[in-house]
């Protein structure tokens, strides 16, 4: 297969179905053969990401997805994406292991909020506990002069519960706990914009979009870079000069 790219996913699994919906519904398509090429990594055995970023007695989540890296690197795809936000904690040794360009999925989403919202000078984060705690989004959000905002103490409760009890535990979204979570933080914290900051969150927005706010959604914006890159790779330019737009 020539012209694809892989995505290293089952973080959760029902998140990385979603991106796949998005890369299949989003391309316009007349025939089969103008779907893209890619390589769906769904590797479901993955660690929790969370359990080890804030105890590393757990299981290391790293050593499955470097396995997952040097098996998918020999078949030379174009580029790699990786669905899962807190699974960005290894992204530079995730990188480093393979000549293959690796798209940062969160630093392309807070270069979005920046050209999307050049005037906001803050974006709520809803997120894992372990995107929280190793400040993965704060540090990146730093970079380009944003803040995030977090919300108070209540707010982690709820998203957990939303992404681990409802979505990850019972493969189902609770529409009105994730309209509730994005009302608190616009209401009660200011947040005009608000960053989806777990996957599972961005298949609570495929579900239930039905609400008022500003959202930043990494996988929603991954899947659209994706075709955007892999078609002008399919059109004949070389696969690193296609990405290099997207390696901040």
């Amino acid at each position: 297969m020539k012209n694809f790219f892989t995505i290293l996913g089952g973080m959760g699994t029902i998140a990385t179905e979603s991106l796949a919906r998005q890369l299949n519904h989003r391309i316009k398509i007349t025939k089969d053969q103008d779907y893209l090429n890619y390589v769906l990594v769904n590797d479901a055995q993955i660690p929790d990401r969370t359990a080890y970023i804030k105890d590393h007695s757990q299981p290391n989540f790293f050593l499955n997805l470097r396995e997952d890296v040097l098996q998918q690197a020999q078949l030379k795809p174009d580029f790699f994406i990786m669905p899962c936000n807190t699974a960005h904690y290894f992204y530079d040794d995730l990188a480093a292991l393979t000549d293959v360009p690796f798209l940062h999925m969160m630093r392309i989403a807070v270069h979005r909020f920046v050209q999307d919202y050049p005037d906001e000078t803050k974006i709520g984060l809803i997120a894992t506990e372990g995107s929280i705690y190793d400040h993965l989004y704060v540090d990146e959000l730093a970079k380009v002069g944003r803040k995030a905002e977090l919300g108070g103490p209540e707010i982690q409760p709820l998203v957990t519960e939303l992404i681990y009890d409802n979505i990850k535990q019972k493969g189902v979204v609770d529409a009105e706990l994730y309209h509730r979570i994005l009302r608190k933080m616009h209401d009660e914290y200011g947040c005009e914009v608000i960053l989806l900051g777990c996957t599972e969150l961005s298949l609570a927005q495929e579900k239930a979009p039905g609400h008022p706010y500003n959202i930043i959604d990494p996988q929603s914006i991954i899947a659209d870079v994706a075709i955007e890159l892999e078609l002008k790779i399919r059109a004949g330019m070389a696969p690193t000069e296609a990405v290099k737009k997207y390696l901040y």
